[in-house]
């Protein structure tokens, strides 16, 4: 079977960092925006871009993934054009372990790779938000004549040491790459997202393998290896549209604040380019006539009586009669009663903030979150965060 390209969608972390919304799920599988899973981002950009041969990697728990997965008709598969794999570590003739790091997930599974037999692989991560047509980006990979070809995006200067920095001349190659450096050099990021040729990425796998010393990743090892080889040509594509990495609370509830700006270009509505999901229905929205709703995403099946301001209500979310919520992220069937305050923050999945209780920030000059955690009951209580 032969493929120009297909996609490798890394999605088997624990997200400690995004806890305690990770706590039973996969960071992939943790809702977004009320209605999508945070890969449902990654995979719509897929078949958008006309990429239908999906491997998803996933080891932990893999059942939120499985879940929200299991609709070919939901990701406009039902024709019978593509595949979506799960792809979840597995004993083999001479053992098996679990995954060692995103490299060695990709290498546990080169048979699939092998199988569909494509001139080039997209290496994807499943825990970001944004859109992209990847036939731009292979597009560019040819015609560069790279053997591998690395997504790019400036970012600030103050978070450059949270990611993969990379250098380039001025035709775009790389010629040096640090990952997550304490002092960098420039405001370039990786994005995580990879085109290899198919020799290229599998001589890379079969390299890293073999050194006992690999964290078996593809930026702590695999990338600058290649970039530090010169005979492999690496090269840079400037992505200049708008993607966020959700893997903290804080990213997480910003991401869904840029949902509510007008000039952000994240925009779930665009015809053109459908973001793909597979959710189960829930009744109409219900607005009281005592109700104020402004600036807000209100998901399926909300029953709203009081005040909801520049906030997003996942389904089946109960706000009360005199409660107001504002700048805030209410997850699915999360109840605020009436006379309760919540400001800047997150209410997990089935938590209840009882009447008269205050969550979030008492000054406008905060710049935390607060998070109340999934099924927590908070009654007559003032849980409010401060600079």
């Amino acid at each position: 079977m032969k493929n120009k390209c297909i996609a490798m969608i890394l999605a088997g972390g624990n997200g400690s960092r995004l806890l305690p919304l990770t706590k039973k799920l996969a960071k992939p599988a943790v809702l977004f925006a009320g209605k999508y899973r945070i890969i449902d981002f990654t995979l719509s950009n897929c078949i958008n871009s006309n990429i239908t041969t999906i491997g998803i990697l996933v080891q932990y728990e893999p059942l939120s993934i499985n879940t929200c997965i299991n609709s070919k008709g939901a990701w406009n598969l039902e024709k019978g054009m593509g595949s979506i794999t799960i792809l979840p570590p597995h004993m083999r003739e001479n053992g098996g372990s679990w995954y060692k790091g995103t490299a060695n997930a990709v290498y546990q599974n080169l048979e699939y790779i092998k199988f569909y037999n494509p001139d080039y692989i997209l290496i994807l991560s499943a825990d970001q938000v944004y859109k992209m047509d990847y036939s731009h980006l292979l597009d560019f990979h040819i015609q560069s004549k790279a053997d591998v070809t690395i997504t790019a995006t400036k970012v600030p200067s103050a978070e450059a040491n949270r990611f993969g920095i990379l250098r380039e001349d001025s035709s775009h190659r790389i010629y040096e790459f640090e990952e997550k450096p304490a002092f960098p050099k420039g405001d370039l990021a990786s994005m995580g997202i990879y085109v290899f040729n198919r020799e290229t990425l599998l001589k890379a796998l079969e390299y890293d393998e073999a050194d006992s010393c690999s964290n078996n990743d593809f930026g702590k090892n695999i990338i600058p290896n290649l970039v530090n080889n010169t005979t492999t040509k690496v090269y840079a594509y400037k992505f200049e549209g708008y993607w966020r990495d959700v893997g903290t609370l804080k990213s997480f509830w910003e991401a869904h604040m840029d949902l509510l700006d007008e000039n952000s270009n994240l925009n779930l509505q665009d015809p053109s380019w459908k973001i793909y999901c597979d959710t189960s229905s829930q009744p109409p929205i219900y607005i009281n006539h005592t109700a104020k709703v402004n600036a807000s995403i209100i998901g399926d099946g909300c029953y709203i009586q009081g005040i909801v301001d520049n906030s997003i209500l996942f389904p089946g979310v109960f706000i009360g009669r005199n409660a107001s919520v504002f700048d805030s992220v209410v997850m699915s069937n999360a109840v605020i009663e009436s006379d309760s305050m919540v400001t800047r923050a997150i209410i997990g999945s089935h938590a209840t903030i009882k009447t008269n209780s205050r969550v979030g920030a008492y000054s406008d000059l905060s710049n935390n979150i607060t998070y109340i955690d999934e099924g927590q009951v908070v009654q007559n209580r003032l849980i409010m965060s401060n600079v």
